[in-house]
């Protein structure tokens, strides 16, 4: 009886002994996982010395970074994050680019005085181009154009609907 309570004693001991003792993680391993993580940030970088990250780098948006650290602190072994990486400064936008119409205020004259006859075109710069619109019959719209043509204002929007 006594070499039997002796017995499980000891395999109480060991399997006690078995379940508290954790596999360590390398840092080859560690690194792995967290080079996966920051592999979405191309100028990041990270290293890990036992088990302790540290990112370097620099990410695009302080929203990744952090979102990284996060990531690198959920895996298992990883002790502590050491941040050393910078957040990307975007360069303020260009002013916006006054222009003045590219369309000559004295062609689009001409353009509206060889139409004068047809009330129901109209002369306009759109998205800086001359365009016509309006409703017109077949032939009205050919002697338009005709008359268009023949300002040689160049390349211009006929937007007409013929009936």
């Amino acid at each position: 009886m006594k070499k039997t309570i002796t017995m499980s004693a000891l395999a109480l001991a060991v399997s006690f002994g078995a379940i508290s003792c954790k596999k360590k993680v390398s840092d080859a391993e560690l690194q792995t996982q967290a080079t996966t993580i920051v592999a979405t940030s191309p100028t990041a970088t990270i290293e890990v010395k036992e088990g302790v990250a540290h990112l370097g780098g620099t990410f695009a948006t302080q929203a990744e970074k952090d979102a990284a650290i996060k990531s690198l602190k959920e895996i298992k072994g990883v002790k502590d994050v050491h941040d050393m990486a910078t957040v990307e400064m975007m360069p303020p936008p260009p002013p916006p680019v006054e222009t003045a119409s590219a369309v000559d205020p004295m062609v689009q004259q001409k353009v509206q005085d060889a139409v004068k006859d047809f009330p129901s075109v109209k002369v306009e710069v759109v998205n800086n181009e001359l365009t016509l619109t309006g409703n017109v019959s077949s032939a009205q719209a050919r002697k338009i154009k005709e008359s268009v043509d023949a300002l040689k204002v160049g390349k211009y929007n006929n937007n007409l609907v013929v009936k």
